[in-house]
């Protein structure tokens, strides 16, 4: 996020740890966050006017008031009104704010009940079935797909396999993509696991498993270097050769054979 999207999602983020921490459940709050957050994108003229930065942010509030009052709970009224009457500077950013704020109840739930932990390798685990398996993924990122089949289809994987956080998280991934592709929203999600548990979370690429003394040094190299507690998830993929590949949030270090002989291949032809 850019400009006054950042102060806006700062002040959003304060309203919803205020809203957590009263009565209202995590699930309930989710719910009726993700029902917010599919209204408002479902009607460009009713994005424009919420985010609008040059209207009054009273204005925006109230007609969010009146859009949403009775229809939700008045903890979650009172916060997308909050939300709402926030100075954004893209359209989009409003959107993106009101579903990680949903997303985050119901990691703020799996937290309350200990599943936080088994949260977070199970959304990880099912982007990394999906995306090894092509006819699954197409099947559930087509937008040529029913969308409740879609979650029903994802339902049929997990169910009895899974947290209910895990599988209510990958049904809305696939449900409500919002212009994305799959592994993009389950990175979202899973970033916001790791931040949710004040942790890093590292992708690491290698072409043969890690063994627990591996993982562990290089663990504790990551939280040397970025000063908290770091979180591996270990994927193996033949096509590096070898070496290693870590990527900690935007940040990428790639020591695998192919990206040398690639770096190899491009000072040879000049390409």
């Amino acid at each position: 996020m850019r400009g006054s999207s950042r102060g806006a999602a700062r002040a959003s983020q304060e309203a919803f740890d205020v809203a957590l921490a009263g009565s209202v459940s995590g699930t309930t709050l989710a719910e009726e966050l993700f029902a917010v957050t599919g209204v408002v994108e479902s009607s460009a003229s009713l994005r424009r006017a919420l985010a609008d930065p040059s209207r009054e942010p009273e204005a925006k509030a109230a007609l969010a008031r009146s859009l949403f009052g009775g229809k939700v709970s008045d903890a979650a009224a009172d916060l997308v009104a909050t939300v709402v009457g926030q100075r954004w500077s893209a359209e989009r950013d409003l959107a993106d704010t009101l579903e990680s704020l949903a997303v985050q109840a119901l990691l703020a739930n799996a937290e309350g009940t200990g599943r936080i932990d088994r949260v977070e390798d199970e959304l990880f685990r099912f982007e990394r079935i999906v995306a090894g398996d092509p006819g699954l993924r197409d099947t559930l990122s087509s937008r040529n797909t029913d969308a409740a089949g879609k979650a029903a289809l994802v339902d049929a994987l997990l169910k009895d396999k899974a947290a209910p956080e895990t599988i209510r998280l990958a049904e809305q991934a696939v449900r409500v993509p919002r212009g994305r592709r799959l592994d993009r929203v389950m990175e979202a999600y899973l970033e916001l696991a790791a931040r949710r548990r004040d942790e890093l979370s590292a992708l690491v690429t290698v072409a043969t498993p890690l063994t627990e003394p591996q993982q562990a040094r290089l663990r504790a190299a990551l939280e040397a270097h970025y000063g908290k507690s770091v979180t591996l998830q270990v994927v193996q993929d033949h096509a590096v050769m070898g070496g290693i590949r870590v990527q900690v949030g935007d940040e990428v270090v790639d020591g695998t054979v192919l990206r040398r002989l690639d770096e190899a291949r491009r000072h040879v032809t000049g390409g």
